[in-house]
């Protein structure tokens, strides 16, 4: 894997904030060729900067209201049970995210809900029935103030 330069980073910056460009405008904007532009981009894909690109979404368009960070409390689990919980989660459309977290709560879950008493049923009927869970608690959201995907490429230092 190469070390990444000042040109990879300016790739990469672009990219996060608009994948939809075409080879020829991030050639452009980053200041190379196409050709050359092409090979990088295809390497930080090969060497994984670059997951996937995919379209953000208006959720609320789309009808979901409501995001929730649910805290979710777990009982010990076996390997077995564990992937189990895993599999659930990834299956479930209506959770974006998943974290295992320090603290008094095992996990955090992002959960997008068009309102109030669909995500009561979605706790009662999902949630509550996931292998391990024995509590959950609710973060509803109120206002976004930020929210991007793009990743800082310079880490700042506060020294």
């Amino acid at each position: 894997m190469q070390k990444l330069d000042a040109i990879d980073l300016k790739i990469l910056d672009v990219m996060q904030r608009d994948a939809s460009l075409s080879s020829a405008e991030l050639a452009d904007r980053v200041g190379l060729s196409q050709s050359p532009c092409w090979r990088r981009l295809q390497r930080l894909r090969d060497e994984g900067y670059i997951k996937g690109v995919g379209a953000r979404l208006d959720l609320e368009k789309l009808g979901f209201k409501m995001q929730i960070f649910a805290q979710v409390k777990m009982t010990t689990l076996s390997d077995e049970d564990r992937e189990k919980f895993h599999r659930s989660v990834r299956n479930t459309p209506e959770i974006l995210e998943c974290w295992t977290v320090f603290g008094e709560m095992d996990c955090m879950l992002k959960i997008v809900a068009p309102d109030v008493q669909w995500y009561q049923d979605f706790i009662f009927h999902v949630l509550l029935k996931l292998p391990g869970v024995v509590d959950v608690r609710s973060i509803v959201t109120l206002t976004e103030t930020k929210n991007t995907t793009a990743a800082p490429l310079v880490v700042r230092g506060f020294r």
